[in-house]
């Protein structure tokens, strides 16, 4: 699944919008959502700053679903996981399975963080969806974020692109050889897919180290700043 959010956050209502202005809003907004542990906050939170990047900054529902597919997917396995192997208390459900219960301690304790967590991704997505990450990380070099920091952001968020660009050639290319067109071909295929993402992965960033040597890399990657307005 292609998602290019790079150009989103480029093109959008809220792209020119002051970046520290959301910086900050963002910030204070996680803290707020994270220290309340309140769930009426937590959804008006959600669906007001989804109401902002879909109405607002006119940022498209597909865009908007494929930013929330893998974190949602990784948020429910993380608290199902939680509502069945932690807490403790009142027994309330027994699913019979090696002794495996629900309490009503795990079962707060699961249902909390889920929508803890989920009153902060359209705060995460306001953010990266409205700002090019370029004049985040020239806000964050502003207020003297160690470099080092900034630094390993900027490479992290590259990599990912090219991770996530790797993976969808090769899909495309498994697909155009008949692949996953059965339940065991699809395991084959996905096999295939770690085993050579991962040996990308190594040649990748060889190529990006030997592109920064040979661009008179000396251990601090500059930061992009904006020109001045006249």
């Amino acid at each position: 699944m292609k998602f290019d959010m790079d150009y989103i956050a480029h093109n959008n209502e809220l792209s020119e919008t002051n970046p520290y202005f959301k910086l900050f809003l963002t910030i204070i907004l996680l803290i707020v959502t994270l220290a309340l542990d309140n769930l009426y906050f937590d959804v008006f939170i959600f669906i007001l700053f989804s109401i902002i990047i879909l109405g607002v900054a006119k940022i498209s529902l597909r865009s908007y679903l494929k930013f929330l597919t893998i974190p949602m997917a990784f948020l429910v396995i993380t608290c199902l996981f939680l509502i069945f192997f932690f807490g403790n208390g009142e027994v309330i459900y027994e699913t019979g399975i090696f002794g495996i219960v629900v309490t009503d301690d795990s079962w707060h304790y699961g249902l909390y963080t889920f929508f803890r967590v989920l009153g902060c991704f359209p705060l995460l997505g306001f953010l990266a969806l409205t700002t090019p990450i370029a004049k985040i990380f020239h806000c964050l070099d502003t207020l003297k974020v160690p470099k080092i920091l900034t630094e390993i952001g900027l490479l992290m968020y590259n990599t990912i692109f090219i991770f996530l660009n790797e993976i969808d050639t090769m899909q495309k290319a498994q697909k155009t050889r008949m692949g996953y067109h059965s339940y065991m071909n699809s395991m084959r295929c996905l096999a295939d897919l770690i085993s050579n993402i991962f040996l990308r992965s190594l040649d990748k960033s060889e190529t990006l180290q030997h592109s920064l040597d040979s661009r008179g890399y000396n251990g601090e990657l500059p930061v992009y700043v904006p020109p001045k307005e006249e």
